[in-house]
């Protein structure tokens, strides 16, 4: 596997059996393999042989049957021997991500964005009222109701009644619609510095977090190289770089385009790439440059980057990559929209330099 360093695997660094670590392991493969079950498979044998991840009471064997027997494997054709990756593979992997790459989200509550508005929701306020029908009995706040009750009928006649009770306010949660735009270009796989193996992470992380923390909420895929097109969920592990320039002017185009028919009023777009626009398509031709920043598709990608803002539409760039003249103009793209980033090296794909515009702040976060 050309381009990929494996250190030594030492028995007992992590938790779990024999079978859940080569899990672990032939699910990071499949990514890096786009899906492909046999190559996953030929290489983790090839780990074994040079870092004895087996032993003579579990082998690669009895690690293939599990992988069958568990579910994670299927046969489409009962004829054709080939087996692909299940759905409950797929799953997994993206829970695998999401802990990989943002486990410290995985205390945050499930369902709901909080906002500034007072009415149902998860996190109190400093506010009570008194309780009227209808209200949660897990917002009672049970001091402050006892005490109208001994104050309203004194100690020895002591009882609670609809009239003393007090509830916690608390904050609205609303939904979200969000566009999730992953950049498919040639240049992720640029001079054998693999960038699409860390964004397809970042895309599976990112559609496991809103999935199921915020099931309400609705989210679309895309993928732009050239052009830009819709994907399922499903598809993420599998994305290949094509022989495509970055036309994030299509990406962003269609990415409004969808998020103007969900009526929901709250929208954001979460773009994956490795920064530099390329390409704009006038009529049915492609305008292409690759060498540095061509001025005529910036000004497009940043006079997008504005229309979003005007209409609230808040764009999250996460940046697979750190060379400084890329990072300049996701900077300028960040000011235009007035929105965030997140800055990550290959090397350090958990870790984030956050820039919030808005809000006017830079910090790090792991």
């Amino acid at each position: 596997m050309i381009g990929y360093r494996f250190s030594q695997f030492v028995p007992g660094n992590e938790g779990g059996s024999t079978f859940e670590k080569l899990l672990k392991l032939f699910q990071e493969l499949l990514i890096h393999t786009s899906g492909d079950v046999s190559e996953a498979l030929s290489w983790l044998t090839e780990l074994d042989k040079e870092y004895k991840l087996t032993d003579e009471n579990y082998g690669m064997a009895d690690f293939i049957e599990d992988l069958i027997k568990k579910g994670y494997l299927q046969q489409p054709d009962p004829s054709n021997p080939i087996f692909t990756p299940s759905a409950k593979l797929e799953i997994s992997m993206r829970q695998k991500a999401l802990d990989d790459i943002f486990d410290q989200l995985k205390k945050s509550k499930r369902g709901n964005h909080n906002t500034k508005q007072v009415g149902k929701g998860d996190e109190f306020t400093s506010d009570k009222r008194p309780y009227e029908f209808g209200d949660s009995i897990e917002n009672i706040a049970v001091s402050d109701s006892l005490r109208n009750a001994q104050i309203n009928h004194g100690i020895e006649n002591f009882h609670l009644t609809h009239d003393d009770l007090e509830v916690h306010e608390t904050y609205y949660q609303s939904q979200m619609s969000t566009v999730l735009m992953i950049d498919i270009s040639h240049s992720m796989i640029l001079y054998g510095e693999d960038r699409i193996t860390p964004a397809k992470k970042v895309a599976m992380a990112l559609s496991e977090l809103i999935t199921t923390r915020y099931p309400k909420d609705t989210l679309d895929i895309i993928v732009f190289g050239n052009d830009a097109w819709s994907i399922e969920i499903k598809d993420l592990p599998y994305l290949q770089v094509g022989p495509y320039h970055t036309n994030t002017v299509a990406g962003l185009e269609l990415a409004m385009d969808l998020l103007r028919r969900r009526r929901n009023p709250n929208k954001q777009i979460f773009m994956i790439t490795d920064g530099k626009p390329t390409c704009i398509k006038k009529g049915k031709k492609y305008y292409k440059n690759s060498f540095g920043l061509d001025r005529k598709i910036v000004n497009r990608t940043l006079n997008l980057a504005t229309r979003c803002r005007k209409i609230d539409i808040p764009i999250t760039t996460f940046m697979i990559a750190r060379d400084p003249y890329l990072v300049r103009f996701v900077d300028q793209f960040t000011k235009a929209n007035n929105g965030k980033a997140f800055y990550s090296s290959l090397q350090g794909l958990g870790e984030f330099i956050f820039m919030d515009y808005k809000n006017n702040k830079r910090r790090r976060r792991r």
